[in-house]
């Protein structure tokens, strides 16, 4: 069967392992990918590619096709979307592929294929569950209503989050800390504002403003929700759930990438399981000369796929490599080529060594969310969870996992070359870089951060800290130079504002706290 999901979703797929949860252990099986890397030397003439993992001239690739493949007209994912097929003898950044796999109004995974599951108005009554494998039998007769995969091919594309396993005591934590804030900084002498980026069913919004309307009435009364979703049946299904039950709430129908306006009141800043989605790039180093090169997707005129590099051209790229460098961040090379050229030189002429370092997935539209955020949200303060490790990855530094649902089970693959819409693409985190990356680009004057130019690193000062706003103690109302945000487990931030005794087993388990240990906050 799993060979006939495979004939299915294109000849890409070949390689499939099988995978039960999102947080198990395993070491997927890792697969060599041919990839071209054009150059033109002094002399003009382009140097043919080679295999990857093999300069050996036996095992050259064909030069011509390749050429071919390189001379493709250059595409972006705003472009795919006036596409109902995804167009043939294109290429396309990494993250324009992705953002196409994921989110193309057409073809699309989230449009398309993926429902978030959602238990409707039943709330676990966990006191009365005896242990964690009586919680996870009632998760399993809530999957079981949504019936079973019966045809042929991908089936029923169904992934839970915390918000919808414990509601509403995991929304009443996050509403606790929000309030918290807002409490001893802004009330009452500004709004209660929240903006919430992909808010899946709603449901956190509701517990949420359910826990505000009940316990604190004098600040739901100056609460304005906000909700920026890209999928427009989520849209719709919030607005549904939500206006008639909290009129305070508003949804705009948009990407948080094409954000354009400004919030100038304090603000609070909530993405809850959303960066794990957002699109990457990959860059690879060439191991003769230490130069990155950006990675693009090609597909032919008969739809299959291929992957070819370039030198960095993409002001994106670099200016997250360029960031990176600035703040200490290593690439994925090893540490003992990087810092010793005669080694780098004796390791490259090895036979069969491979030409170029292993794939790195570097987080470029997060660098975009951020850059957002200290354009249109100035006074905002960032609430922000997420997976920090991911088992069942593909191959390379910080790479993601592509997995898909075939027959009720969950089937993750080893390449990122896959049929668009069909599969999920999710990434982890790492929290302490984002902190550092964060903190840095909210320290630099606004003119500078909404456009990292010559002068951006010209001044640096410790992480973690910021510059006051004109005329404001500091963005959050903090003392000037105070520390910012900080990186919590899954389990510190529950245990400091959850209500924990809600969601304790009988055997004094408690899943909400005890799963999901992959999974960090910053705030």
């Amino acid at each position: 069967m799993l060979l006939a999901l495979a004939t299915t979703l294109r000849p890409a797929c070949r390689q499939i392992t099988r995978n039960s949860l999102r947080f198990a252990s395993s070491n997927p099986p890792r697969k060599r990918l041919r990839v071209s890397t054009p150059e033109k030397p002094a002399n003009g003439e382009v140097e043919p590619d080679k295999w990857n993992y093999n300069s050996s001239s036996l095992l050259e690739g064909d030069a011509k096709t390749q050429e071919q493949l390189a001379a493709y007209p250059l595409v972006d994912a705003n472009e795919l979307e006036r596409h109902e097929k995804q167009p043939k003898q294109v290429k396309m950044l990494v993250r324009d592929w992705i953002e196409d796999c994921l989110y193309n109004p057409h073809y699309g995974y989230f449009p398309k294929q993926a429902v978030i599951f959602d238990t409707q108005d039943i709330v676990f009554d966990f006191p009365r569950l005896r242990n964690s494998v009586d919680f996870q039998e009632e998760v399993g007769k809530r999957y079981a209503a949504y019936g079973s995969d019966e045809h042929e091919g991908p089936g029923r594309q169904i992934w839970h989050t915390p918000t919808e396993l414990f509601k509403p005591w995991y929304g009443e934590a996050i509403a606790r800390c929000l309030v918290a804030e807002y409490l001893l900084k802004y009330f009452p002498y500004e709004d209660f504002v929240i903006y919430e980026i992909g808010a899946g069913n709603g449901t956190l919004a509701m517990n949420i403003l359910d826990f505000l309307k009940s316990n604190y009435p004098e600040v739901y009364d100056r609460t304005r929700y906000n909700i920026i979703e890209i999928s427009g049946s989520l849209v719709k299904l919030q607005r549904k759930k939500l206006a008639s039950v909290h009129p305070c709430v508003r949804v705009e129908h948009k990407s948080i990438f094409r954000w354009n306006k400004k919030e100038d009141s304090p603000c609070f800043v909530v993405a809850m399981e959303v960066i794990d989605n957002f699109a990457h790039d990959m860059v690879r180093y060439d191991l003769k000369t230490l130069e990155p090169l950006q990675a693009l997707v090609t597909v032919d005129d008969r739809g299959d796929y291929d992957m070819i590099y370039s030198r960095v051209t993409d002001p994106l790229i670099a200016d997250f490599l360029k960031l990176r460098r600035r703040l200490g961040h290593a690439p994925a090379i090893p540490r003992l080529l990087h810092a010793a050229p005669s080694l780098l030189r004796l390791y490259s002429n090895l036979p069969f060594a491979p030409n170029l370092s292993a794939p790195e997935y570097i987080p470029t539209r997060l660098l975009s969310l951020l850059r957002t955020l200290r354009t249109h949200f100035p006074r905002h303060r960032l609430l922000l969870s997420d997976f920090n490790a991911l088992p069942e990855a593909i191959q390379g530094r910080n790479a993601p996992v592509v997995q898909t649902r075939f027959q009720n089970t969950t089937v993750p693959v080893t390449t990122l070359l896959v049929a668009p819409g069909f599969f999920d693409i999710f990434f982890p985190t790492n929290f302490e870089r984002l902190r550092d990356m964060y903190e840095y680009i909210l320290a630099e004057p606004a003119a500078l951060a909404s456009s990292l130019g010559a002068d951006f690193f010209s001044s640096y000062h410790p992480s973690n800290r910021r510059h006051p706003v004109e005329g404001v103690t500091s963005a959050s109302g903090l003392p000037v130079g105070e520390r910012k945000s900080s990186v919590f487990t899954h389990a510190q931030f529950l245990n400091t504002y959850g209500d924990v005794e809600k969601t304790r087993l009988r055997n004094g388990e408690n899943p909400m706290v005890e799963f999901y240990q992959n999974v960090k906050f910053l705030f």
